[in-house]
């Protein structure tokens, strides 16, 4: 039988079919990400993971019509829960933590839920994974390893600072030295050239 949360897997599976920097794989990992945080930050999962797993489901559509992703995945997420059946208490819960997980967006997560949504959010977009999602991304904007680069410096070395909980600063960490690490070798080996 299958659960509340593998049936929305389920869902967002069939939604996001292309893969690349937000990818099925980004949110798969967002979620892994958000159930260890959650779990030790003590955080209500019966949100938390349905937010994780719906949280980027309008990716395509921004692409397409230039919507906020989050708006319009916040209204997904309400309608397709409401669809389901699912906790009527929860859901909007689980909107605002779709609305607040954007790093660029002013909206600040108000729940505990929506700040360790958007630490996993960031902490996928550091390290080695994120390191490898900034080229995938770069290339599918048509651009090159400067325009990696800049990103890194823009967004991805001061995420760090910009954690929320506790665990999700530790994991941090790690993360952000072996990333300050590669984009210094990236740029003496540049400077070569």
């Amino acid at each position: 039988m299958q659960t509340p949360d593998d049936e929305i897997q389920t869902y967002v599976e069939t939604t996001l079919k292309n893969s690349g920097s937000h990818g099925l794989d980004h949110t798969l990992r967002v979620t892994a990400l958000c159930r260890e945080i959650g779990l030790a930050e003590g955080a209500d999962m019966r949100v938390l993971v349905p937010a994780a797993l719906l949280h980027d489901i309008a990716r395509p559509l921004e692409e397409e019509t230039g919507v906020p992703h989050e708006e319009e995945g916040a209204r997904i997420a309400e309608e397709y829960l409401e669809s389901i059946g699912y906790d009527a208490a929860l859901v909007p819960a689980v909107a605002h933590a779709i609305r607040a997980h954007r790093y660029s967006t002013g909206a600040a997560p108000a729940t505990l839920e929506a700040k360790v949504l958007s630490d996993a959010d960031k902490l996928d977009a550091m390290g080695a994974v994120g390191l490898a999602r900034t080229f995938l991304q770069a290339g599918e904007r048509g651009g090159g390893i400067p325009d990696a680069v800049d990103h890194i410096h823009e967004k991805l070395l001061k995420l760090k600072g910009l954690m929320y909980t506790k665990t999700a600063r530790k994991l941090a960490e790690k993360r952000h030295a072996f990333l300050s690490d590669f984009v210094g070798a990236l740029e003496g080996e540049m400077r070569r050239v």
